[in-house]
């Protein structure tokens, strides 16, 4: 019993290492701490998420100690962190995962993220911020390093050794190894055609952030014809899962829901909208250029993209800002629709996080989970 890609459908939930409160645009509510998010981890996992994203980038706490913070206070709930190609080497990164690995009891998932703002990766230090393709030849390069010395004890090798244009390596090692096998599942975002070649090569899970159903469906049909590319030229026969990444809000009432997620935008200054939106455009990554084209291309209506589907907070936040808002009846119809397009990874957040995870998890998982069952689909 499974859909049509054989794979389990899985939802996971976000830990907001920035600041959390009911609103954005304004100063957290909420100060980022350790305890809040073993908190919000928890209120996830009896939820019934099955993995928590833990987000990167400048203003955000490192995700690695967060991660392993969140893993030590939970049973279940796997912390999905990410490795940054430029910033940190291959084989540290993959001992830092396979340790992880081994400590969680197999719950490490791993974000690759290439790219960001070319500003934020200037001041982590990464000598490519400008050169966008490149970024991901690098990742390519990357990549093959991690796998290789997680490989590297069953290929019976005594080390792992490996020249490239990005990285050289003799003698690597990665202990322990990673109790996952093959490995941890690797997580990958990248709407450009570089970003998606990569991810073909490389990724277990081929994210994006959430669009109409028939662009996400164009996203799937287009990594598609990577994958048989690699087939029909190299050999390699690959298969993806294909996640999205979105906010949500659920409410008892149609009515309720749009109201509060309005209420998420009730408090930012109109001028530091249009800041936003011109830091938006200033990006190189393709997938937030999407995110404000299709802003800019509903304003005239209320931002709304589809059937309970919305845009409005992209004026103010980056990544995944849309957001599926309606009934309990409604978004998870929505979503069954997401997964009969081939999308099997859903990460949902919203604001506040604690309490809409608690939210979600009485009013939205049973019943999608009820759906997919009815389906023969397994979650």
């Amino acid at each position: 019993m499974s859909n049509q890609t054989g794979a389990q459908v899985e939802f996971g939930w976000f830990i907001p290492t920035n600041g959390d409160g009911r609103y954005i645009g304004v100063k957290p509510e909420r100060e980022p701490s350790q305890q809040y998010f073993v908190e919000v981890a928890q209120a996830a996992e009896e939820a019934g998420y099955e993995f928590a994203l833990i987000p990167a980038g400048g203003e955000c706490w490192d995700g690695w100690i967060v991660g392993s913070w969140v893993a030590s206070a939970t049973k279940k709930l796997k912390p999905l962190i990410a490795m940054r190609p430029g910033l940190i080497t291959p084989v540290l990164a993959a001992r830092m995962a396979s340790t992880l690995d081994r400590m969680s009891g197999g719950r490490a998932l791993i974000n690759v993220v290439t790219g960001h703002y070319p500003a934020d990766l200037k001041a982590t230090g990464d000598p490519l911020h400008g050169s966008h393709d490149e970024r991901y030849e690098r990742t390519k390069e990357f990549l093959e390093v991690v796998k290789g010395v997680w490989q590297q004890p069953e290929s019976g090798a005594e080390d792992f050794n490996y020249a490239g244009q990005y990285y050289e390596v003799e003698g690597g090692v990665s202990k322990p190894v990673p109790l996952q096998q093959p490995h941890p599942p690797l997580y990958f975002g990248g709407s450009s055609e570089a970003g998606k070649r990569v991810a073909a090569e490389t990724a277990d899970v081929y994210l994006m952030w959430t669009e109409p159903l028939d662009w996400i469906e164009g996203q799937i049909a287009e990594m598609e014809t990577y994958l048989a590319e690699l087939r029909e030229k190299k050999g390699i026969d690959r298969k993806l899962r294909y996640g999205i990444r979105a906010q949500v809000v659920v409410r008892e009432t149609e009515e309720e829901a749009w109201a509060a997620a309005w209420n998420i935008l009730s408090k930012a200054d109109p001028e530091q909208l249009k800041s936003k939106e011109k830091l938006h455009s200033k990006t190189d990554a393709l997938n937030q250029k999407r995110q404000m084209d299709l802003f800019s291309g509903s304003k005239e209506q209320n931002y709304v993209i589809g059937p309970n589907l919305w845009s409005g907070l992209s004026a103010i936040r980056g990544g995944g800002a849309v957001t599926f808002v309606g009934t309990p009846e409604q978004v998870s119809d929505r979503l069954i629709e997401f997964v009969e397009a081939g999308v099997t990874s859903f990460i949902l957040s919203g604001y506040p996080h604690l309490e809409e995870a608690r939210i979600s998890g009485e009013l939205l998982l049973p019943l999608v989970k009820q759906k997919l069952a009815a389906r023969g689909i397994h979650t």
